[in-house]
């Protein structure tokens, strides 16, 4: 004869709800681990970051102005320049002068970053310690 444990009309059913419980408990563990950590993190060494700062380009005429198109063709000032090695020899010549003037970089917005790349080789090449990119200041109230 089998022994019955419960009566004959429970049918044993899985259970359709998830246990909560665990997951709310490993929660609450992450939350105070994150809340205890996170201000040493943010606070354990004091740096000054750089502040955001409008100059106003002084335009000099020693200053070189080197400008790249849509096309990515360089110029010196108005005038075309056929390669990047004219280019470097046209630095080289530059480069020697003391003071040394500083060659600023244009370029369009639209233009692939080859043509600048071009620019900041041959001015690495030359030996010209100082270059600046003129860029356009944003609209105002934008």
């Amino acid at each position: 004869m089998a022994m019955n444990v419960g009566s004959a009309a429970d049918d044993d059913e899985p259970i359709s709800t998830i246990n909560t419980t665990p997951l709310v408990d490993v929660m609450l563990v992450l939350l105070i681990i994150f809340l205890i950590t996170i201000p040493v993190v943010v606070t354990s060494i004091p740096i000054e970051l750089p502040k955001e700062k409008n100059e106003i380009r002084e335009t000099k005429p020693e200053n070189i102005v080197l400008s790249v198109d849509q096309a990515g063709t360089i110029y010196w000032n108005d005038l075309r320049i056929a390669s990047t090695d004219a280019l470097i020899d046209r630095l080289k010549k530059i480069a020697v002068l003391v003071p040394q003037p500083e060659v600023q970089i244009r370029g369009d917005g639209r233009a692939q970053y080859a043509g600048v790349g071009r620019i900041i080789y041959a001015v690495q090449r030359a030996g010209i310690a100082k270059v600046g990119f003129i860029t356009e200041p944003p609209p105002r109230g934008g």
